[in-house]
């Protein structure tokens, strides 16, 4: 699929686009609000100034994207790989970023209120002057990151528990709770 396709058919009210590759695709200042895009090669993407909003990028390939000022607040980026992407000034409030590869990713003035961190990889990211209120996150993670200048208000750390007779996982929280 190419990029004129693409934004033809979201146009057209189609949202899912997963599994497809926009590799090196320029995207900067579309609005793309609600689509699919798990598990998408994207990455070398310029996504810089978009709205991708309440997206899937589950398991996405954003590695070396631009992103900055890109509106994910809401979105879906579990497991998707942001190795070495420009996310400064991008708003990921209450995004899903658990499991998520953040490493060497630039952080600058990113807003990651209430987002979900857990499991993601940091070392060498830059969070500095990041908006890290109310995020999930592994304390041990900010070790390796630069976060001079971040805000660290009422982080909940988390620790997945595997329950032995259910298989499943349990969420133990620490911190203060609004």
């Amino acid at each position: 699929m190419n990029l004129q396709q693409l934004l033809h058919e979201y146009n057209q009210g189609d949202r899912d686009f997963s599994k497809i590759s926009l590799h090196g695709a320029a995207l900067a200042r579309t609005y793309l609000v609600g689509i699919n895009c798990s598990r998408c090669d994207l990455s070398n993407t310029d996504f810089s100034y978009s709205d991708l909003s309440r997206s899937d990028l589950s398991g996405a390939n954003l590695t070396d994207a631009d992103l900055m000022v890109t509106n994910f607040s809401g979105a879906n980026l579990q497991g998707a790989n942001f190795i070495g992407a420009n996310l400064r000034q991008a708003s990921l409030v209450g995004a899903n970023l658990s499991e998520a590869d953040l490493r060497a990713a630039d952080l600058t003035s990113a807003d990651l209120r209430g987002a979900d961190l857990s499991g993601a990889k940091l070392s060498g990211a830059n969070l500095q002057n990041t908006d890290l209120t109310g995020a999930r996150i592994d304390p041990v993670e900010l070790e390796s990151t630069d976060c001079g200048g971040a805000i660290l208000d009422n982080l909940v750390s988390a620790i997945a528990i595997e329950t032995r007779s259910t298989g499943t996982t349990s969420w133990v929280s620490w911190g203060a709770h609004q």
